[in-house]
């Protein structure tokens, strides 16, 4: 097996100091995100946290003017959920500014983002072991 030139080398460790450098403000960059949609209709409103926890909802009153409590929650959860893949996508738009491409998400390689964040934080265990990290989440 070659070795790599050791100029790529120690560009890969000036890069790895960078980015340990900047995680506090990486970490607080991803605090701050938030995603926000609208339904369809427009009557309700969405806007989630970076783990696309929902932490305002709007009711437009108009909403009430044909009760149908089914397609109320099927169009809440359709909105939180278009909110937290924005959510979602900002997060992942920090990571790839910030961090080295061989620490990114490319297919069959690293961790998958996007799914972990879309997993509930009960199954985030599982979903880890799946991807092949030994990362104790408790």
């Amino acid at each position: 097996m070659e070795m790599p030139p050791l100029s790529a080398l120690q560009n890969a460790v000036e890069e790895l100091h960078r980015t340990l450098a900047e995680a506090k403000q990486t970490q607080r960059e991803i605090f701050e995100v938030t995603g926000t949609a609208w339904s369809e209709d427009r009557f309700v409103k969405a806007v989630v946290g970076p783990r696309g926890q929902l932490v305002e909802l709007e009711l437009d009153p108009r909403i009430y003017r044909r009760p149908n409590s089914t397609a109320l929650a099927a169009t809440i959860v359709a909105t939180v959920r278009a909110a937290a893949d924005q959510a979602i996508a900002k997060t992942q738009e920090i990571l790839d500014r910030r961090l080295p491409a061989e620490l990114r998400d490319r297919p069959g390689r690293g961790m998958d983002m996007r799914r972990l964040m879309r997993s509930h934080d009960a199954d985030l265990k599982k979903t880890l072991d799946e991807e092949g990290d030994d990362v104790d989440l408790r």
